[in-house]
């Protein structure tokens, strides 16, 4: 897969931003018993924190497979300010064998980051994911959108996890603003 150089720049920021949360003390909650292959399919961004690899990126998805060997095959795209789609593909892998709450993603090896699932919905609709600080924070969705009463009990569960929810950026408001 031919990669951009601005792409290339994304990813190194990407890796960048999550080496400094390796090491960070705070601790953040995981979710039990992740079932990985019914959290494997297509989400949508709903919400995020402000990160240096997604500025100016909007309409983000995700598509995850699991593989043969227990490592999850990730393709990331979302559209620049232009309205096209770029993608980068990475895997990741549960450190702690069958626990995959807790990820280590890699977009440019050998370099990986954590990928944390936070909660999802009992029926794998919704989820909230982080990473191993509280720098990072995104709302992920099966559905483009979500009913402002289930998007507001998911907000509310973010801040119990101590999570500064004012600081979300959501991709309805990004789709306006990237698209001028």
């Amino acid at each position: 897969m031919k990669v951009s150089n601005l792409l290339k720049t994304v990813i190194f920021g990407l890796f960048g931003a999550f080496g400094v949360s390796c090491v960070s003390s705070e601790s953040v909650p995981t979710a039990k018993n992740i079932d990985i292959d019914k959290y494997c399919g297509l989400w949508y961004e709903i919400a995020r924190f402000d990160t240096r690899f997604q500025r100016g990126k909007y309409d983000s998805q995700a598509v995850y497979e699991k593989l043969d060997d227990g490592r999850i095959r990730i393709v990331n795209s979302a559209k620049n300010s232009d309205g096209k789609r770029s993608s980068v593909e990475g895997i990741a892998y549960a450190p702690n064998t069958g626990d995959y709450s807790k990820l280590r993603v890699s977009f440019f090896f050998p370099f990986y980051g954590d990928y944390y699932i936070l909660e999802v919905s009992p029926d794998y609709s919704w989820s909230i994911v982080g990473g191993a600080s509280k720098d990072f924070l995104w709302i992920l969705s099966r559905t483009p959108e979500l009913p402002e009463d289930e998007l507001s009990k998911i907000l509310s569960k973010a801040r119990s996890f101590g999570y500064d929810t004012s600081k979300l950026l959501f991709n309805s408001n990004l789709r306006a603003t990237c698209k001028k």
